[in-house]
C-alpha cells in the first residue's frame, strides 16, 4: 500500500504542479487570476483525441500539433479579450469565466456529453517497488519532471526569466529598464498555457475525456496557489504534491475515499491558512514574488 501511495501521489503531484506552477506564472506576471487556465489542459486532452484517435495521425504528430495550437489559443485569448482590461481585476475573472464557458460549450458541440478515451502512447506495465506502474504513468512522471526543470532553468538562468521576474517585482521599473513589459506578458500567458497543454496531453489517455473536465484541476489549483503562497511558483510546486499525495491517501485509506479527495484536500488548505495565513511561502514582500 505505502509503494501505491508514493507512486500515485507523485504523478498526481506532478500533475497538479505543472497546473499550478503555469497559473502562479500568470498571477505573479500579470497580478490577474485565469479561470480559464484549466481549460486548455481540457483542450489538449481532446487535441489529442482528435487528433492520434479519430483522425489517426502518428502520436507525436498529434502531441505536436495538439502542444502548438492550445498554446495559439492560449496566446489568443490573452492578447484578444484580457491584454486590455486585465488591470480590471473584476472584468479578468468575469470575461475568464465566460472564455472557460465558451470553451466547454464548444467541446459539447464538437464531441457531444459522450465520456472519450484517448489512446495510450505507450502500452504495458513495469514493476516499481512491487507495484505494477504503467509505462503511460511513468512518462506521466519523466514529462513533468523535464519541464519543471526546463520552466526553472527559464526563470533562473536565461534574459528572457530575468526579464520576467523583474516585470513580476514591478513592471513600471521593468518598463524604465528597457524590457517590453506587454511582450513579456504575452510570453508568460504563452508558457503557462503549453505547461496546461502538456498535462493534458500526457494524462489524456489515462482520463475520461467530457466537457466539464477542467472544473475539478481548477478547484485544486486555485487551492493549491493560495496554500502555497500567491504568487510563488516554489510554493505552489511543494504545494501541488502535498495535494496530491492528501488525495492519493484520502483515496486509499477512507471508504469512498474517491469522493471525499477533494473535499479533504481543500480542508488541509484551510487548517495550513488558519495558521499561516500568507500560505507556506507567502510573500511577505515584492521582491520575493517569482
Amino acid at each position: 500500500m505505502v509503494e501505491g501511495i508514493l507512486v500515485n501521489g507523485l504523478i498526481r503531484g506532478g500533475v497538479y504542479a505543472l497546473l499550478a506552477v503555469g497559473f502562479s506564472l500568470i498571477f505573479g506576471v500579470a497580478r490577474m487570476i485565469n479561470l480559464a487556465h484549466t481549460c486548455f489542459y481540457m483542450l489538449s486532452a481532446y487535441g489529442i483525441y482528435t487528433f492520434a484517435d479519430l483522425m489517426g495521425l502518428n502520436p507525436v504528430l498529434a502531441i505536436i500539433i495538439s502542444l502548438i495550437a492550445t498554446t495559439i489559443i492560449g496566446l489568443l485569448t490573452y492578447k484578444m479579450f484580457i491584454d486590455r482590461i486585465r488591470e480590471h481585476h473584476v472584468t479578468v475573472l468575469l470575461i475568464t469565466l465566460a472564455l472557460a464557458m465558451v470553451f466547454q460549450e464548444c467541446m459539447i458541440l464538437g464531441f457531444g456529453s459522450h465520456y472519450l478515451g484517448a489512446p495510450s502512447f505507450i502500452p504495458g506495465y513495469a514493476e516499481i517497488l512491487g507495484v505494477k506502474v504503467s509505462y503511460q504513468h511513468l512518462l506521466i512522471f519523466g514529462v513533468v519532471l523535464v519541464v519543471l526543470l526546463c520552466v526553472w532553468a527559464l526563470l533562473s538562468k536565461t534574459r528572457l526569466g530575468i526579464a520576467i521576474r523583474a516585470t513580476a517585482q514591478d513592471p513600471e521599473v521593468a518598463g524604465l529598464m528597457g524590457i517590453n513589459v506587454s511582450r513579456i506578458l504575452l510570453v508568460t500567458m504563452g508558457i503557462a498555457a503549453a505547461l496546461a497543454a502538456v498535462a493534458g496531453i500526457v494524462v489524456a489517455p489515462t482520463l475520461v475525456l467530457e466537457p466539464h473536465m477542467w472544473t475539478h484541476p481548477l478547484i485544486m489549483i486555485m487551492a493549491i496557489v493560495v496554500l502555497g503562497g500567491l504568487g510563488s511558483v516554489k510554493g505552489s510546486f511543494i504545494a501541488a504534491f502535498i495535494i496530491g499525495f492528501v488525495e492519493v491517501l484520502v483515496v486509499f485509506l477512507l471508504p469512498a475515499g474517491a469522493f471525499l479527495k477533494g473535499a479533504i484536500a481543500l480542508l488541509v488548505m484551510v487548517i495550513v491558512l488558519l495558521v499561516r495565513p500568507e500560505g507556506l511561502f507567502g510573500i511577505a514582500f515584492e521582491e520575493e514574488r517569482l
